[in-house]
């Protein structure tokens, strides 16, 4: 199953991200894509600042991967400059290492992500209204989107 939103302001994404985080658990993938300038990055600050994290969010283009401290640690990765070619970055380890993992451009790295995770796909369908296409994968997932959604 999955869901489409639509998003009419930066505002309704924030609360969006504020209600699946309010759902996390350890372990949980996030799994990000749009075009640029869709709201990825907006999602993934909303997201950590739910979580208590204070500092600023940026999106890791050039790290790959942040990691933050807050209720549960936050791993935020943009796998965007990679272009699929994951060899020596080891972005699987995180996603059992207890925190939330948020992976921005994740179609680029479909081969390494894990078979439970949500999907979100953000697509610009106005100067401020995006649409959101939400996919569980799991049982876990599932119920996060019933509880949010």
């Amino acid at each position: 199953m999955e869901y489409k939103i639509t998003m009419k302001s930066e505002m309704d994404t924030i609360e969006l991200a504020q209600n699946i985080e309010s759902e996390k658990f350890k372990n949980m993938v996030i799994c990000l894509n749009g075009e640029l300038g869709s709201g990825k990055t907006l999602f993934t600050k909303a997201f950590a600042n739910a979580m208590g994290i204070s500092e600023t969010i940026t999106s890791p283009t050039f790290n790959i991967i942040k990691e933050y401290d807050g209720e549960l640690p936050l791993y935020h990765m943009d796998v965007y400059r990679l272009d699929g070619n994951v060899e020596g970055v080891n972005i699987e380890e995180y996603y059992r290492k207890g925190g939330v993992t948020i992976i921005e451009w994740a179609s680029t790295i479909n081969d390494i992500l894990p078979e439970n995770r949500l999907d979100i796909k953000f697509r610009i369908t106005g100067e401020n209204s995006r649409t959101l296409i939400v996919k569980p994968y799991g049982k876990e997932y599932e119920e996060l989107c019933e509880a949010v959604l």
